[in-house]
């Protein structure tokens, strides 16, 4: 079954507001490796300005999102430094049924993170 999509988006909870400017890269992770889909960038909601995979690119299987979460701590004044606590964040997940929405969002603060599936 086709049809369903992939959608993400971050908020700064440290701030109280969506975290603008955050990069995020799409993998297909495989017994191979990973193999890189995409690169987006958040806009001024958070979010992406298209759905990370649509319809029929959305395919049973495992991903991995990776928030680039120390640049945008960096530019934000929330964090300094070569070496942070949160830099890169990496959420694998599984789509089993390629016809559903995942919505994947990350709520992030300098010393935390969490996620869930979304709607």
């Amino acid at each position: 079954m086709t049809g369903g999509r992939l959608s993400t988006h971050v908020l700064d909870t440290a701030r109280g507001k969506p975290a603008a400017g955050v990069r995020i890269g799409l993998y297909a992770v495989s017994a191979e490796g990973r193999r890189k889909i995409k690169e987006v960038v958040t806009n001024h909601d958070g979010r992406t300005d298209a759905p990370m995979l649509l319809g029929e690119a959305l395919t049973v299987g495992t991903y991995e999102l990776v928030f680039f979460a120390g640049d945008y701590l960096r530019a934000t004044g929330q964090a300094t430094g070569d070496t942070l606590f949160l830099d890169e964040i990496p959420i694998r997940f599984g789509v089993p049924d390629a016809g559903q929405h995942y919505h994947v969002p990350l709520l992030i603060s300098p010393f935390a993170y969490s996620t869930y599936r979304g709607s």
